[in-house]
């Protein structure tokens, strides 16, 4: 097999596991799309004061940059021209980058740094993966 073969039939696996990702997010209907668009804002500005917390290890810092490089980049995984799936691959990535940093920070990282509303907060902790209430400003 050509090297290029290679490469197109990887490109292709992480497309396929690319789409069953949005797939899951768009049937597991947690986060309506208008949301979490809404709450991007306030989730950039999340992660900017996530990623310049001295007290988070320097890892989930340097993976939070790269969220924000990511995010402000007019590069995407789908471009944004896309309807509907441009802007869900950002709530895709958005999403896996928090539950991971929730894991390693913790809910009180989050309530520290949330700059929104007390409902923003409670739909960002959902998007972690935080289904129970926590103690906090909701």
């Amino acid at each position: 097999m050509e090297w290029w073969q290679s490469l197109v039939a990887v490109a292709g696996g992480l497309l396929v596991v690319w789409l069953l990702l949005l797939l899951l997010l768009w049937r597991s209907r947690q986060l309506a799309l208008r949301e979490a668009l809404r709450l991007l804002p306030d989730v950039v500005r999340l992660i900017r004061r996530l990623a310049a917390d001295r007290s988070l290890p320097r890892g989930l810092r340097m993976r939070l940059w790269l969220l924000l490089a990511y995010l402000l980049s007019p590069i995407d995984l789908v471009p944004d021209v896309v309807p509907v799936l441009g802007y869900a691959d950002d709530v895709v990535v958005v999403a896996w980058a928090l539950r991971s940093v929730v894991r390693r920070a913790g809910d009180d990282a989050l309530v520290r740094h949330w700059p929104g509303e007390p409902a923003g907060l409670t739909v960002v902790r959902r998007l972690a993966g935080l289904t129970e209430n926590h103690p906090g400003r909701d």
